[in-house]
């Protein structure tokens, strides 16, 4: 049975890669609805934007093309290729695939939001939430942190001083351009700068990556940093273990990645900060996660108390966070199998690439950060645990 698994990742894997490098790291992604010339139309009003983008996302063929979206690069897409080409590095020991790691990394080091402090990333398209209003070439704190998660694990295996600094700069960049609002318990740092846009996923996102500077400069600011956020983060959970996306009313919904992320991030936290006062409040979210997100024991819920839509990165991150907490739970690496194989039997495309999502109808759209992408890293990850286990 492992070595049937191990096959079908593999297999899919070499699909996925295949469909990338020929698609020359470029497709769409779910909200890049202002990318289109039907922009005119919303006259820059907040709602019609809004509506442009979720009319782009939820339409159930991909219309990109025909409204005069292009495809694209996404820098959070080349961080998770990183991460993945380092994983196979990693296994395979095969110069190849470093190579191609090395290559997603140079290409962050030049494609960042300049005008800021240190290293920073954001989207390549402008976007409207019912929060905020984003410009292309302005980070967010999820981008920077998960693009800086890409250059710690390369830090980390090829123990090359430049990774570091680039987290280090990355830290430096948090603390002087992310404001910080000091709350009744702890720190929250904001999604954005030059705004207070309190969302739980990505102060502890940004908790993460403080950690990790931590754990290469030791310089005590990020941890210090680290400790007041997660005192917001906690402070923010609720008594089942799970937390709403953000503080304010319009953010009250509890979905599959977001609350994955406040995992991980609590997680890493803990190991290299070395503070386990929270390990309860941990494994309380696990607990929450694992019996709330999984219909029939293998299919990823986008809500808690939804069973769909299937979304793909629902799936690409249910599989890393039930790998980075086996330890807390020991159904969760078969459980990642289980998910794994519903993705690769009912979201793959013959050609390689992930479906973005499913509801009432199959939404075939190529996306590269958000499905292919996030996908790659997720099997390249499962792939590493079926490698190495007994």
């Amino acid at each position: 049975m492992k070595n049937d698994i191990e096959k079908t990742v593999a297999q899919s894997i070499k699909r996925l890669i295949g469909w990338i490098e020929k698609s020359d790291y470029k497709a769409y992604e779910p909200f890049d609805g202002l990318n289109s010339f039907l922009r005119d139309f919303t006259f820059e009003r907040k709602f019609l934007r809004q509506a442009l983008i979720q009319f782009n996302k939820r339409f159930p063929l991909n219309i990109r093309p025909i409204i005069g979206i292009k495809p694209a690069t996404s820098s959070k897409g080349m961080a998770y290729m990183a991460r993945g080409y380092l994983k196979l590095f990693k296994v395979s020991k095969e110069e190849k695939y470093l190579d191609k790691a090395i290559f997603c990394l140079d290409w962050l080091k030049e494609n960042f939001c300049k005008g800021y402090s240190g290293y920073c990333w954001g989207n390549h398209f402008d976007y409207q939430t019912r929060g905020y209003f984003l410009k292309k070439g302005n980070p967010t704190l999820v981008w920077t942190a998960l693009c800086g998660w890409a250059f710690y694990e390369a830090y980390k295996l090829l123990e090359k001083d430049v990774y570091g600094q680039i987290i280090d700069s990355v830290c430096q960049t948090i603390i002087k351009d992310f404001p910080i609002f000091k709350k009744k318990v702890g720190k929250c740092i904001s999604y954005i700068p030059n705004d207070e846009n309190l969302v739980n996923n990505a102060n502890f996102l940004g908790v993460s990556v403080l950690a990790m500077g931590y754990d290469i400069t030791r310089n005590k600011m990020y941890k210090d940093l680290a400790k007041d956020a997660v005192q917001y983060g906690i402070e923010q959970q609720l008594p089942n273990g799970a937390w709403y996306y953000g503080e304010e009313n319009k953010y009250k919904w509890i979905d599959n990645w977001h609350t994955a992320y406040n995992l991980d991030s609590l997680y890493l936290y803990e190991k290299l900060i070395r503070d386990k006062q929270y390990n309860h409040k941990l494994r309380k979210g696990i607990d929450f996660y694992i019996s709330n997100f999984f219909h029939q024991d293998r299919v990823p819920k986008y809500y808690f108390n939804k069973t769909k839509p299937y979304d793909i990165q629902c799936i690409s991150q249910s599989i890393d966070t039930l790998i980075l907490i086996k330890y807390f739970n020991k159904s969760s690496i078969e459980l990642a199998k289980k998910v794994a194989l519903f993705g690769i039997a009912n979201m793959q495309d013959s050609s390689g690439y992930f479906y973005l999502s499913k509801n009432y109808f199959l939404n075939k759209t190529p996306t590269f950060h958000w499905g292919s992408a996030t996908m790659f890293h997720a099997l390249t990850n499962l792939y590493s645990e079926l490698i190495n286990e007994d």
